[in-house]
This record gives C-alpha cells, structure tokens and sequence, in this order.
C-alpha cells in the first residue's frame, strides 16, 4: 500500500508501487493530460518515475514555474536532436533552461546562418508532429563516457569523465537522439509547440576563453502561444527602448574600442548625471551622511588584508611603481575604513556614516559588456554606515525606508526585496552569520515587508538585502542593496572605544541605493523611452522663434529660465517653425516654447508639451513657476 498526500492534504492509496503519471490520471483526465512532470517529497522528477513509498505528491504542469523550467529545458533537447539531424558533424556541450528560454552551445566547422536556424526551426516543429517519447535511461559513469565517444561526442564525454568514477549517469532519449542529462523532462516532443530560436552568439566552452569558441543558439519557449506572444511583444518594445540606439539618438553618451567597457558622456548626457547626482548628494545630507572621498589606487597589501584579492583578484586592473603592486579599486569598502581609521573613535560618533560617489574598476570579461549596464569603470552611489550590533536594526530599517522614497521619486512604487544569506566559500564564523542574517531579516520583518530567501548568494563577508526594480515592460533590476558585514572592519583593524572604556571593533553596513550611476541611467533611459519627466531631462525645454525677428526676445526668454536654473536651449535656426518643432520633439524636450510677433510684444510664450498638446500663451514668469514647481515635486508634467 502507497499512501500518497496531495498540495491541499488530501490522501490518496494505491495498492502498489504507482507512477506519478499514473497518480495525475487518477486525480483527473484534464490534468492527466496537462501535467508534464511531478514533485515527489520536494524533488522533481518525471511522470515515469514510481513512487514506491509514501509520500507528498505533487503534479507540475505548464502553469507552474517549474513546469515554464522543464519546457525550456526540454526544448534544448529538441533543439539539439534538429541540428544534429540536420548537421550531424556538429557536437553537442552544454543546453540549460534560462531565464525566458534555453540555449545550446554546439561546435561545428562553420558559422550557423539565420537561415539555418530557420531550416532549425522546422525540423523542431517536425518532431513535434511525430510526438517522440522522451525516455529516462541509467548508465555506469565509465559506460557513459565509452557512449558518447563511440558517438563522436567528445564534449559529453570530457563533462561524464569529471563526475566521481561510481556515479550512476541520466541519460535522455528521443529516438535516435541521447542526451545526457538530470532531468527532469517533458513526456514526449508533442508538448513543446510554444517555441522560436532568437539569434545565435559566440561562448568559450566552460567559458574559458582559451578553449574554443563554439556557437551558442538562443531560443524561447512557452507553455501556451499567448505568453510567447506577449514575450515577443515585450522584445519589440525593449528594442525600441534601447538605451545605447537612445543615447546615439538623443546625444547622451557612447562607447567606442579605445576604451572597452568605459563611458564617453556628452554634455546632454552629463547634465542628467549630474541632476541624479546632486540628487543624491541632497539623500546623503538630509539623512546624515559625511560625503567622502578616498583614492583610486590602493597598495596591493590592503586588498590582501581585506579579502578582496583572493576573491576578486582576476577582475582587477594592476600596475607597479617604485616596486610597490597597486590596484584600482573594484569596490569602496576598504578606503572608507581607512576614513574611519584616521583617528580614534567612540561610541558617541556611531553611528557613522559615509557616503561617496566612488568611481569603480573591475576587468569584466570583453564578451560581457553591454553599453551602460555592464561596464569596466563605473560610480556607485555608496555608502558604509559604521555602528554598534544594537543599532544595526534601526539603520536597517531607515535605510529601507529610504530605498523606498528614492525609488517613489524616480517613478518606481514596485520593489521586491530578497535576502541573500551565507555562500559556500565565506569568511567568519557561522554564530556571526546566524546574527547578521537575523538582523536583516528582523528588520523587514519589523516592516511588514514580505521578502524572498536567496539561499547561499550573500557576500563572502556577510549577507544582504537586495532591492529589485521591475520596469514599465516587466523586467526586474537588481539596484539597491545593504550587507551586514562583521568581517572587514575586524581585517582592516577598525575599532572604537566603547561605553566601558574597552576597545571594539564596530559593525559596517555597505548599502548603496542607485547601485552604479551608469547603469540606472541606462536602465531610465529605457524605462522613459528617452522621455524624461521634466525634472530629469537633460534639456527641459526648447525656444524657438517663429522668425529671426524674434531671435532676441528668445535669447532673453532663454537667459532668463537658464538664470533660474533650467536646462534651457534656444532653436535659431533660420528654418520653418514647423521644421524645428519637429527636430525639437524628436529629441524629446519636455516643452517647446514658440515665440512670434505678438508674444515677443507680450511678453509671453506659446507652451507646447511634449507628445504635442498645445497649452496655449501664457506668462514667461507663469511657465518659469510651472516648471520650477515640478522641479521640486518630480511630477511628470504631462
């Protein structure tokens, strides 16, 4: 007798041994139909596997995350068994389930074109038709490797033969195609229907850059027509929303190969740098924070102290001089500790904090950047708030309470917050883990703020908070974040004299809110479109006169505005009015003031918003207090 309990605690029997296909038949022919794969006592596994004792149960099926994962996954496969049907030199490596779809790595004598992932594509839809059963096999590891060779597989074999010898090998078939894999799968090619191949990419095998350079096939897949039609959908629009294609169009910024991974900003793109950042710089004041500043470079000894080049020394830029090894700095900690060493401290002065806008250096692998958001030099709105263990609670929680308020000012209401605990190579003992973990934890909790537990992912000196952004198409940004660090401030011989006159050594909380300047404004860029509410853009408004007879009055309606602080240029181009609207509201300016005859007599200016609604003559003064009121309140204006 097998006794097995379902998700909403019911229990069914069955007189022997039982299938979780079988269970999901017997529970219903609709969902006998859907289901894809099983949840036995938290581990997935596949409709075929027998359940032989009892346990909980579950059925997974499209619907569920899992389900999108096993479909994704499964795909890879089918993907794999189309090229090696159409291709069969090629080699298959590696093919996991990401996020919004799957690729595979293949090696092959020639570049894939996009019409071969079109002829790709089509024998995918072909064994989709024919329904193929996809069959779970078991194999010694040493057979598994002779397998794959005798199949001229030599990659699956290089990845068999790092298992440990004794291990027993999870093998897939689908007619003539074997893969090796854990699984779980789909029950046949017939499910995967929803699908389409992306693009094809370049990838070192294991991702060393000297082995060799296979081709990585990108493709998505879905459990109905409609999500990937949605997906697709959300591409377009992304595509449209390109921050590198806005920042060439709107003059913000570029990249170019003298200076891989680094950021040439032009002036328009600078004035929204700096409007970001003289709003942060007003956070760090209005909240208690010393705006400081320590160097670039650092001796080699200081990161060693730290930890950083053990962990981080592959991803930092070097140099020598006089025979002393420096690094630029990839992160800010351990110089603002140097602040804090700079002279003797009490309990009084804690806690302390600081705050900088420290410019940051880190080797990112070449095939890794990706215009503003993964970059080589970048500026961290950082911050390390150094304190006793009885205040990191209140410094928690009024540092989310201040991530929510930058995030509302900016335009973002929605925020997911996760905790990230201790990872498998760390420093410290567990007893200071168990307390930073709980400090972080307690402090959403005191909150009211639900939150996720993102096991094993912290920092390897202490865990953090995370805050995730999602955009206006679905995406989420992971920017801010505080880390409960023990660790650091101890390596780095940081201490103060307590209440008992004893010396101790204070906690440090690294907490940024932005994360790096470069890549919230890319990802603004792309959350607005370009379209920036008034407050943010780098030109808040256009002059244009009707004719150059105007020309003077709007050099001084410009001069003006410019003197009150707005982000003002003047169109005196000796072309069309309509002509420069048009030019003017390509680069999407918030407002276009039009002055002809009869304002220059006035002393007034025709206000057009961006998008084109027309708010009619008023007043230079009327338009100067509309736009240094949505200054201060960060409204839209539209």
């Amino acid at each position: 007798m097998v006794v097995v309990t379902l998700p909403d605690g019911s229990k069914r029997e069955y007189a022997d041994a039982v299938t979780v296909g079988e269970i999901a038949a017997s529970i219903g022919a609709g969902l006998a139909k859907a289901a894809l794969a099983g949840k036995v006592d938290g581990k997935l596994v596949d409709l075929s596997h027998k359940v032989t004792a009892d346990a909980a149960v579950s059925i997974i099926t499209g619907r569920d995350p899992e389900g999108l994962e096993i479909i994704r996954h499964s795909t890879a496969h089918l993907m794999a068994q189309a090229v090696k049907e159409l291709f069969p030199e090629a080699q298959v490596t590696i093919g996991p389930a990401i996020e919004n779809g799957f690729y595979y790595d293949f090696s092959y004598s020639r570049p894939f074109t996009p019409e071969d992932l079109q002829k790709i594509e089509e024998r995918m839809d072909e064994l989709v038709k024919k329904n193929i059963p996809i069959v779970r096999e078991e194999m010694p590891r040493n057979e598994a490797v002779d397998f794959f060779k005798a199949l001229g597989e030599h990659y699956k074999a290089e990845i068999i033969s790092s298992i440990p010898e004794g291990e027993t090998i999870s093998l897939y078939r689908q007619g003539d195609f074997v893969d090796l894999c854990r699984g779980p799968h789909v029950p046949s090619t017939g499910v995967l229907k929803v699908h389409r191949l992306m693009k094809v990419a370049g990838a070192y095998w294991r991702g060393d850059s000297k082995n060799e350079m296979l081709q990585r096939i990108y493709g998505t897949a879905w459990a109905t027509k409609d999500e990937q039609k949605a997906y697709l959908k959300m591409l377009e629009e992304a595509e449209k929303r390109d921050h590198r294609r806005l920042g060439r169009e709107l003059d913000l910024f570029h990249l170019q190969d003298e200076a891989p991974g680094m950021i040439f900003w032009h002036a328009r793109g600078w004035a929204l740098w700096q409007v970001i950042e003289q709003y942060m710089r007003r956070v760090y004041q209005d909240n208690g924070y010393d705006e400081v500043k320590a160097p670039q470079l650092l001796d080699r000894s200081l990161w060693e102290r730290s930890g950083h080049w053990a962990k981080y020394r592959e991803n930092m830029f070097t140099t020598e001089s006089e025979n002393r090894y420096y690094a630029l700095k990839p992160m800010n900690c351990p110089g603002h500790i140097q602040l804090f060493n700079s002279k003797l401290r009490s309990y009084r002065d804690l806690p302390l904090r600081f705050g900088e806008f420290g410019q940051c250096h880190r080797n990112e692998p070449s095939g890794a950047l990706h215009g503003l958001m993964r970059v080589r030099g970048f500026t961290q709105d950082d911050g390390h708030i150094f304190c006793t263990e009885d205040q990191i609670l209140a410094e928690c929680e009024h540092f989310t309470g201040l991530v929510q308020k930058v995030y509302a000012d900016f335009g973002f209401k929605e925020i997911a917050y996760k905790v990230a605990t201790r990872p498998a190579m760390r420093i410290g003992e567990d007893a200071v883990w168990d307390k930073a973990e709980h400090a972080l934890m307690s402090s959403l909790d005191a909150l009211g703020i639900k939150y996720e537990i993102l096991e094993g992912e912290g920092a390897f000196y202490g865990p953090k908070i995370e805050y995730h952004l999602k955009d206006c198409l679905g995406r989420s940004w992971q920017c801010g974040t505080v880390q409960v660090d023990f660790q650091m401030p101890g390596r780095l011989g940081a201490e103060y004299v307590a209440e008992d006159n004893t010396r101790k050594v204070p906690v440090m909380l690294h907490r940024a809110i932005l994360g790096s300047l470069e890549r919230w404004i890319g990802m603004l860029i792309e959350e607005f479109a370009g379209a920036f509410p008034v407050w943010l853009a780098p030109v808040q408004c256009a002059v244009a006169p009707i004719t150059d007879g105007q020309a003077e009055y709007a050099k001084s309606v410009a001069e003006k505005l410019h003197n009150a602080r707005i982000r003002v240029i003047s169109d005196l181009r000796g072309e069309k009015i309509n002509y420069k609207i048009r030019e003017l509201s390509l680069q999407k300016i918030p407002y276009i003031l039009v002055v002809g005859e009869k304002e220059a007599q006035a002393g007034t200016v025709s206000v057009r918003m961006r998008g084109g609604k027309d708010l009619g003559v008023m007043k230079v003064e009327d338009f100067l207090n509309r736009i240094l009121a949505e200054n201060e309140s960060r409204g839209s204006g539209e």
